[in-house]
């Protein structure tokens, strides 16, 4: 009997074009006995015809619900905030590990249901690796929407940053980029300098690569990692950069890297804070100076700092669904060979850790709160 897969729409995203499987991987699993329902949705940024063409089943969007239990249903982002309880096993991000806003509901949704969450933000080797992240790609898309939000401050008298959309490859964002940045140096005779924190990681060394391929040069790029952040923040660097791109992966609490003190300088130079990890409501936040997830609609939230430069953060929390078709690809081909062995997922070590986690967070649940 072969195991039935059920991908997604993510319709409730806005702007939300990736997809955790790609026509390519769908054929895969089709290819090595897997039945695959995929949703009909007009955002993806893979026509449904090209999924149909590999020989996935289309069906109507959010049929997942009532699919038969024993189908996996694979997604990206969370789910609609409903409070039905959930039966599936759910291959998704859920981000409710960290005790963000509302984690208590997300997880409490699991157990009322008897479901399970295999959540990818912690799909792991046996050495605490990712096995699939987006991370390169939202260290990209977040340091590109950082200097077009720097350029265009400097070009409107510090408006905020207009809705953006997607691009349909690196080449043509790579080319807006260079743009802004010819744009915004013309304008103040200087370069922008742009500190990025965790530039060693998959998500800093995309923010590395876009600033260098956008003309920013060498010397204006700070690569900063654990080493030069061990003394602990805040840190005037930031303050006296341009643009602060933020890349890590936050687990517990660390010294701000910048608070609203920090900021309180005639020397801010500070005028863009991009927070690619995007950890609004988190507790440990190391930029406690905003409370707002921003979307591609409204990219940006003012800080309130006194004298020049504005100050705004771009908080997005699906940054790779700026460049959606190179994104998805990526990701759905590392986490092949993981989806690959789903038929087993509970004697697979990467999917039972996953089980094991999900276990360990509900024992965390407040009694009853859920």
């Amino acid at each position: 009997m072969s195991l039935n897969l059920h991908l997604r729409s993510e319709l409730g995203k806005l702007l939300e074009h990736r997809s955790a499987l790609t026509p390519t991987t769908t054929k895969a699993l089709i290819d090595a006995g897997y039945k695959v329902n995929v949703e009909r949705s007009p955002q993806r940024i893979f026509d449904d015809e090209e999924y149909e063409k590999v020989g996935a089943t289309l069906v109507p969007e959010n049929t997942w619900r009532d699919a038969p239990e024993d189908t996996i249903i694979i997604g990206l982002k969370e789910l609609p905030v409903e409070d039905f309880p959930l039966k599936h096993v759910h291959v998704q991000f859920a981000h409710c590990y960290k005790q963000q806003r509302g984690w208590e509901k997300v997880l409490g949704r699991f157990v009322r249901g008897n479901g399970v969450l295999l959540d990818l933000e912690f799909l792991t080797e046996s050495n605490g690796r990712r096995v699939a992240a987006f991370g390169y790609h939202a260290g990209f898309a977040g340091a590109a929407l950082a200097i077009e939000n720097w350029a265009w401050q400097i070009n409107h008298k510090g408006k905020p940053l207009p809705s953006v959309s997607s691009y349909p490859n690196e080449d043509a964002l790579i080319a807006d980029i260079k743009k802004a940045v010819a744009q915004g140096t013309e304008k103040t005779g200087k370069a922008p300098r742009v500190l990025i924190i965790g530039a060693l990681g998959r998500c800093g060394s995309g923010a590395v690569d876009l600033c260098l391929r956008a003309g920013v040069p060498t010397e204006n790029v700070l690569k900063w990692d654990l080493a030069e952040t061990a003394k602990g923040g805040p840190f005037t660097e930031i303050v006296e950069s341009d643009i602060f791109v933020n890349c890590i992966y936050l687990t517990t609490k660390i010294p701000n890297f910048v608070d609203m003190p920090s900021l309180d300088t005639p020397n801010r130079k500070l005028s863009v804070i991009c927070d690619v990890s995007a950890d609004t409501t988190n507790p440990n936040n190391p930029i406690p100076i905003y409370t707002v997830a921003t979307t591609f609609d409204k990219p940006t939230v003012p800080v309130e700092v006194k004298g020049e430069p504005p100050l705004t953060v771009i908080s997005i929390d699906h940054l790779p669904s700026l460049l959606p078709r190179e994104a998805s690809e990526a990701f759905s081909n590392d986490l092949l060979p993981y989806l690959l062995q789903l038929k087993n997922w509970r004697s697979d070590p990467v999917w039972a850790r996953a089980e094991k986690l999900m276990q360990e967070k509900v024992t965390t649940l407040p009694e009853g709160g859920f």
